[in-house]
């Protein structure tokens, strides 16, 4: 049977088991198996990268026996091309061919199939939540215990100032993926004007997520605009705001509220630039907002190291690195970003 499998994919059905896949690097979306099973077999190269990884999340259970799953996250090492090493693959691979036996059969405290696995790694507590929310929701089990308590919240029949502190960060998390149950949209919109700053901030970093409906998108952009001229504004705040905005579908609002960021001081705080690179790479491939986020970054209080490590993630993704050098070669660009390019890339970067 091994003979014939050329995927950790194309492995699992045979076993089996049901699977699903999530990309947990810049934020946690969806993988469908069959793009998966391309990417495993070198014939497209992984489509979001981050930090020079494919950050994977694979959900396995068996259909007979739902309660019975378990989860591997696999931090895979991508080639100079974005592909995943194939060394990386035939290794997880025969770890579990040798393991298959248990693998339908797990138990609750005993080791899964990939103990001592040198590719896991751990998620953060926020990304954690939202997989748990998407988890749980793909596989039709209820949402957490505090997701009944944020749908109150959230819907102000609790009031907005005095009871956030009891907000969990599940419980919001459920709430934003079941962002299409019910009126939960529309929930979190009429909320958002209301919120006090905190809730604000963690409500943002998990709808950086899903893709807002309009409604859910104009209250988002609303408070933004009206944050940035707020004398209590600061530069972890823009950061979450540039967060929650960045998934959107309306990718013309989406690149002039970036703009008006970009046009702040607070461009210039390595916390806003980075979100701005990790979540917003698909708005930077517009020429104008790009040239403009290199110059702030460029500039930046980061300075020299943050420029090199921002543009070195960046430029791996193939789109972004041929536009990335059209502006390095521009003229008009500045002295910061020519001596910022200079020190990256040495004196003899060809102009």
């Amino acid at each position: 049977m091994s003979e014939k499998i050329e995927s950790m994919v194309d492995f699992l059905r045979q076993s089996g088991a049901q699977i699903r896949l999530f990309d947990m690097g810049r934020r946690v979306t969806k993988l469908s198996t069959s793009e998966f099973s391309k990417i495993e077999q070198g014939l497209t190269p992984y489509p979001l990268p981050f930090l020079h990884h494919a950050w994977i999340a694979l959900m396995i259970w068996n259909p007979k026996q739902r309660e019975q799953s378990v989860v591997w996250f696999l931090k895979l090492p991508l080639d100079e091309r974005g592909f995943i090493q194939t060394a990386v693959r035939d290794d997880i691979l025969h770890r579990l061919l040798k393991n298959i036996g248990n693998l339908m059969e797990q138990k609750e405290g005993e080791p899964d199939a990939m103990q001592d696995n040198p590719f896991a790694f751990k998620p953060d507590q926020e990304k954690m939540a939202i997989f748990h929310a998407n988890a749980t929701l793909t596989s039709g089990q209820p949402a957490s215990k505090y997701y009944e308590y944020a749908q109150q919240y959230f819907a102000g029949q609790l009031g907005f100032a005095d009871h956030w502190q009891g907000l969990g960060y599940q419980g919001i998390a459920d709430l934003v993926i079941r962002h299409e149950t019910g009126s939960n949209s529309a929930v979190l919109a009429s909320a958002i004007p209301q919120l006090p700053d905190v809730p604000f901030e963690i409500l943002c970093t998990c709808l950086e997520n899903i893709e807002p409906d309009h409604k859910l998108f104009s209250a988002l952009t609303e408070r933004v605009e009206k944050t940035l001229s707020s004398p209590d504004c600061n530069a972890n705040r823009v950061a979450a705001m540039v967060r929650g905005i960045s998934n959107s579908r309306d990718q013309a609002r989406l690149k002039q509220t970036l703009q008006l960021i970009l046009e702040s001081d607070y461009a210039l705080e390595a916390e806003v630039i980075a979100a701005i690179a990790t979540r917003c790479h698909e708005t930077l491939q517009y020429p104008d907002l790009l040239k403009l986020f290199l110059e702030r970054l460029a500039a930046g209080n980061a300075g020299q190291v943050g420029f090199s490590r921002v543009l070195a993630d960046l430029m791996f993704m193939p789109a972004l690195r041929a536009l990335i050098m059209q502006v390095f070669r521009s003229p008009e660009r500045s002295e910061t970003l020519s001596n910022a390019i200079g020190e990256m890339f040495g004196s003899t970067f060809d102009n």
